[in-house]
């Protein structure tokens, strides 16, 4: 045991030293806001063109992956997910069925890298396979897809399934190119639209002939410009049509009267082909938007006359649009939202139709209409979910094929009987339904094989209630082995987010449920911030309530060391974008607590916020630093703003894109320099840059196969699983 600790000391010691040779160059900034000062000691580091900059980046991350290497089974996840993919053979995702019953998907088999398009009249159809990425030649390059690894992320069909947009982008950038493929004949047009990201924002929406779509154009692509993302536009294009002339119908220049802001993202809501109306969106950070609408013969035909829908004090969420009715989620004094209905010709949000009254304890997530009734889910702390059915007034819960944590639900419209339910949880493979009301069965139409996993036969999942610093009670998902001792001796990876009213709801998770079969625990909590327990929940984790979000997460690791699932410093933490705060301050604020922490593209200086990605809109979410008295709640949730020279740090491994059009890589930059420079600690501080990534998605799954085995592995290693110690 001597020698292994000597072994292990040498190892962290050469590691220390070859670091601390390679600190970042600091150009301190001081600045005053209301009377505080700030100091922003590596504000130089913001310039990504500089060469001093970049140098240090590159060294970083290239000493980061030969570090990562050299822990001992690495790749164990990686090997992992090969072999279930094998097994499994092939996945399906992003499926789109129209009205008249025609399918399209994307598939992709075992040792693929990236989905191809895929078809079929009916589930029961023959599988035809329509467009493979690689055979992409992009508009912007003129060079071949198989060059670049493109990645499809959005397919639209137009509503006869006549004509498929395919988008497709590359190296994690998001911004994506279209085009537009006949379906009968296979047969792509010439035209390539280019400088959009509908997986992102206001989507691609057929019009009703099918002969064009909307979509939303970003004017400057450039993620390095202060205009990246700003003053966007919905335009109209029609098949065939040149590309670059862009029809704009909706955006703060062409309508100006609407008062449009630069940072809003102005998006047009398509429902039905027979609509007389179109709606349109402004799309920003918050979870209530501001709406507009018009009749559809006057866009169509140029004229600018929208008109006002609702405004975000109505508290609008989840529209549809069905003939002359409005159905909608209502927040308005219903924090777990109602269903509601009103007339189109003349709509009333404040006072309308109550189809289905707000329930206690349960949050009503989504509904989907059809010629039986609307069927709605609810969810209770975001992770056990109720199917219900709204028929002649009446509410009628359905009982599901097994307990799911997770619901979500889809149908052919109002005039069909047709209803999809697809399900899962923690430790169920999702399972797609379709149900029957006249006999109360569901049918499995899953377009992938569902298989048996007896290497998690042992995993459960334990759902249970942690009482936050005031009394709060915050939700706490654990997955681990049944044979787990409660001897404080388990690793555990706590994954949050707690930002922007999203749910981390249960799904299934591969690599939570390897963690799990190697003794690990992990952990989920639910913090304020989401919107598990409604939308009060999500206000309760935001701007100058956001220290709610960490100290929630703190109590939950508190927890787990009082109930001997674990103890300190054997507790991973890992977040993700917003979730960056969320880890950032919890390791600042209780370094004693945790062994190491995880970050990828995470928001680790929102002072800063409005100058990285699409900070323009984060700031309602996080607060506005030009307010006197929001500054104060940004300045709080600072993880960068919070490092203390001296601090003795968990481990850390700080992961970016540097293509992210999100979150601005030099926010990871930052706190890794100003971690590496304050730190007394014998832990590794990584950064790691991916020079072919972005903001985490539109990626081959390779790539994430490989980032999740080793970050796996660098937990692992300082949690100290034996499998992952270095050896001699």
């Amino acid at each position: 045991m001597k020698n292994k600790i000597f072994i292990i000391t040498i190892f962290l010691s050469v590691f220390i030293q070859a670091q601390e040779t390679n600190l970042a160059p600091s150009v301190p900034v001081t600045e005053e806001h209301f009377g505080i000062k700030v100091i922003d000691d590596y504000r130089n580091l913001e310039d990504l063109n500089n060469p001093s900059t970049q140098q240090w980046m590159k060294s970083q991350t290239d000493y980061t992956n030969s570090i990562l290497r050299k822990i001992p089974n690495w790749d164990n996840y990686l090997k992992l997910r090969t072999e279930l993919d094998k097994k499994q053979g092939y996945s399906v995702s992003d499926l789109r069925i129209t009205s008249n019953d025609k399918y399209f998907y994307l598939k992709r088999n075992a040792g693929e890298k990236t989905s191809k398009v895929y078809y079929r009249s009916g589930f029961a159809g023959k599988e035809e396979l329509l467009y493979d990425p690689s055979n992409f030649v992009s508009a912007n390059t003129n060079k071949a897809a198989n060059h670049h690894e493109f990645i499809i992320n959005v397919i639209s069909p137009s509503w006869d399934g006549s004509r498929l947009a395919i988008s497709l982008s590359e190296k994690g950038k998001e911004i994506s190119e279209v085009i537009i493929m006949d379906v009968k004949s296979k047969s792509i047009h010439p035209e390539i639209i280019t400088q959009l990201n509908p997986s992102t924002i206001g989507g691609i929406k057929w019009l009703g002939d099918n002969s064009g779509f909307f979509y939303v154009y970003y004017p400057d692509v450039d993620v390095k410009s202060s205009l990246f993302a700003k003053n966007t536009q919905t335009i109209l294009y029609k098949i065939g049509e040149d590309p670059n002339k862009r029809n704009v119908v909706f955006s703060n220049l062409n309508n100006q009267d609407l008062k449009i802001k630069k940072e809003e993202y102005p998006a047009i809501l398509t429902y039905d082909p027979k609509d007389q109306y179109y709606i349109g969106i402004l799309v920003d950070a918050e979870d209530f938007r501001k709406t507009f609408i018009i009749d559809k013969k006057d866009l169509l035909s140029g004229k600018k006359n929208w008109k006002p829908l609702y405004n975000k004090d109505d508290k609008v969420f989840f529209l549809r649009v069905a003939g002359n009715e409005i159905y909608f989620l209502s927040a308005l004094n219903s924090p777990n939202y109602k269903l509601c209905k009103t007339d189109l010709a003349n709509p009333d949000f404040k006072n309308p139709e109550i189809l289905v009254s707000e329930k206690k304890g349960e949050v009503l997530e989504g509904y989907s209409l059809t010629k039986d009734g609307i069927y709605y889910n609810t969810t209770k702390n975001g992770v056990e979910g109720k199917l219900y059915l709204l028929q002649d007034h009446k509410e009628i819960e359905i009982k599901l094929p097994f307990v799911s944590g997770n619901i979500d639900l889809s149908s052919k419209g109002k005039d069909f009987p047709d209803i999809w339910v697809k399900c899962s949880g923690w430790a169920n493979v999702e399972q797609r339904y379709k149900y029957t009301l006249s006999t109360n069965t569901f049918t499995q139409e899953n377009l992938a094989p569902i298989l048996e996993y007896p290497e998690f036969k042992d995993v459960i999942v334990e759902e249970i209630s942690v009482k936050s610093y005031d009394g709060t009670e915050v939700p706490l998902s654990l997955i681990y082995s049944k044979n787990l001792k409660k001897d404080g001796s388990a690793p555990v990876l706590m994954q949050g987010y707690g930002a922007f009213g999203e749910s981390y709801s249960p799904f299934f998770a591969i690599s939570y449920l390897s963690w799990a079969s190697q003794g690990g625990i992990i952990a989920v909590p639910h913090v304020r911030g989401g919107g598990e327990k409604g939308a009060q929940w999500h206000v309760e984790g935001q701007k100058l309530k956001k220290p709610n979000s960490w100290k929630d997460l703190i109590a939950c690791a508190e927890y787990l060391i009082d109930e001997k699932y674990t103890s300190s410093k054997k507790i991973g933490v890992w977040g993700a974008s917003a979730g960056g705060i969320l880890v950032g301050r919890a390791i600042t604020e209780r370094p004693d607590l945790f062994g190491v922490a995880i970050v990828e593209s995470g928001v680790l200086n929102p002072l800063r916020v409005e100058k990285s990605g699409n900070g323009g809109t984060s700031i309602k979410e996080y607060g506005d630093p030009k307010d006197p008295n929001e500054f104060k709640g940004v300045l709080e949730m600072d993880a960068y703003q919070h490092i203390k020279k001296g601090g003795d740090y968990p481990a850390m491994l700080i992961c970016a894109g540097i293509n992210d059009p999100r979150v601005a890589p030099w926010q990871s930059s930052k706190f890794s320099a100003k971690a590496l420079a304050s730190n007394k600690s014998d832990k590794p501080i990584l950064l790691d840059i991916d020079y072919e990534g972005g903001h985490g998605g539109d990626i081959t799954v390779l790539k994430r196969y490989t980032s999740l085995s080793e970050i796996f592995a660098f937990a692992f290693w300082q949690l100290g699983h034996p499998n992952y110690q270095p050896k001699e």
